[in-house]
């Protein structure tokens, strides 16, 4: 008995056209839902760099003002702790006073205002001597009132 080893000739190797369709509708459906959560998540983690420095200056502003009594530095204009500097790997300036109230012996408000260069323009958030937060978005980013908002929904 004899087997063939040799394919029938009628059968053709590939893909159909429709199958490759397919194919591609699926892969564009996951991509259009998985991009933009993808592009949130980069957004949120680059929020953290906010939340995280702001706590850090509140932290020193109350440290300067166990030591001193006052929030004001000794000319008695500005925060007693100096704003830090844009490092190449932050996406927020950190300011003390302007563009909010300026500050007084017993009052500060400390800003975190996002750079647009670096995909986070119209990001801001805010905390002041009695840690009372708040934060405002861009378009599409819901602000809060009472909290550091980290989602689009204004959640924190």
């Amino acid at each position: 008995m004899r087997v063939s080893t040799s394919r029938p000739k009628n059968r053709t190797l590939g893909f159909t056209l429709i199958e490759m369709m397919i194919t591609v509708a699926i892969v564009g459906i996951l991509a259009a839902i998985a991009l933009p959560m993808y592009f949130e998540t980069i957004t949120r983690g680059k929020i953290i760099d906010a939340t995280t420095r702001l706590g850090d200056f509140r932290s020193k502003m109350e440290k300067y003002f166990a030591d001193n009594r006052t929030y004001l530095d000794a000319g008695g204009a500005a925060c007693g702790i100096p704003n830090p500097p844009v490092g190449a790997s932050d996406y927020f300036a950190i300011t003390c006073g302007p563009p909010g109230p300026a500050p007084t012996a017993t009052t500060y408000t400390l800003w975190a205002s996002g750079i647009a260069a670096k995909g986070m323009g119209g990001f801001r958030y805010v905390v002041d001597q009695t840690n009372l937060k708040s934060s405002v978005g861009p378009a599409g980013w819901v602000a809060s009132a009472n909290c550091w908002a980290t989602r689009k929904d204004g959640s924190c």
